[in-house]
């Protein structure tokens, strides 16, 4: 296994080289990293170029050449009905060359824990989701971590926000909406923060860890949208009664969970100190970076 990892550069194939997965590549040298990325459209695959990422149309394209060099893997793809799409079709081949990787990482979410009333909830919090996508989530971190000798590790990420998702251009638009649910709080992360962190797990790898991705200020989303509005120098959009707001079952969904999120572990484990480590700090820097 040394061996084999000696004769190759770092590279990382990623699955669904989306948002967070691209702020990664960016951490990466160029010297001492390939990537290789997934995606399903060739509009996206050109701006993977752009950045220096391998792009790779799939599900439609053979990967055993990229497996067979990876040293690292990293797995953003959601899972759907029929369960996770990576080890769908991939399992098997993943299995037998579990000892080949350094390191693999997959990107879940704080909705696995469910609804605590605005409560606190850490890594070892039993996993009691609320919603069908909390629920899938918990039974694809199950069957990654069902492979022997995989150097697994989970990633549960809060809501996620960054360059090009703020609530910036709603409040802008007039779109923006505060809408009041009486004790809602949800925990999030910059996009900064989360490829840190990753690459922080990568230098310090710790098979079969979990770690809570998210920043030190769970607060009320109408706090968000307020002082967004605040910097603008725009009015403060009006206040809406979450039992009475006309909003999709997909919007309402979002409010089915309130729990405060700990992430000592990253700072415990990996010496991480956060770039944004509350929501005001990273506005802020968003629209600074605006200007």
């Amino acid at each position: 296994m040394g061996d084999r990892k000696a004769r190759f550069m770092n590279h990382l194939l990623s699955f669904g080289h989306g948002y967070s997965a691209r702020a990664l590549s960016k951490l990466l040298s160029r010297k001492e990293w390939t990537v290789t990325g997934t995606t399903r459209s060739d509009e996206k695959a050109y701006a993977l170029r752009a950045e220096h990422v391998s792009p790779v149309i799939w599900p439609g394209t053979d990967l055993t050449q990229s497996l067979d060099s990876a040293t690292h893997l990293l797995v953003s793809a959601g899972p759907d009905a029929q369960g996770d799409p990576v080890l769908r079709e991939l399992r098997d081949r993943i299995a037998k060359r579990a000892d080949q990787f350094a390191w693999v990482g997959y990107l879940s979410t704080t909705g696995v824990y469910g609804d605590h009333n605005g409560g606190w909830v850490d890594e070892a919090t039993p996993l009691t989701p609320s919603t069908t996508r909390g629920q899938l989530r918990v039974e694809a971190e199950a069957e990654w971590q069902s492979i022997p000798g995989l150097p697994l590790h989970i990633f549960r990420l809060a809501g996620i926000y960054g360059p090009g998702r703020g609530p910036f251009a709603k409040v802008r638009a007039g779109t923006a909406r505060r809408i009041i649910k009486r004790g809602q709080v949800f925990s999030r992360i910059h996009v900064d923060d989360i490829a840190k962190i990753l690459k922080a797990s990568i230098d310090r790898p710790n098979p079969g860890a979990v770690y809570n991705l998210c920043d030190d200020d769970a607060a009320p989303p109408q706090d968000v949208i307020g002082y967004a509005a605040e910097l603008l120098g725009l009015p403060l959009p009006p206040a809406e009664d979450f039992e009475t707001a006309d909003m999709s079952a997909m919007a309402r969904s979002f409010y089915a969970e309130s729990k405060r999120v700990r992430n000592d572990r990253i700072k415990d484990e990996l010496g991480v100190e956060l770039i944004y480590p509350d929501y005001k700090t990273g506005l802020r820097a968003l629209l600074a970076a605006e200007a």
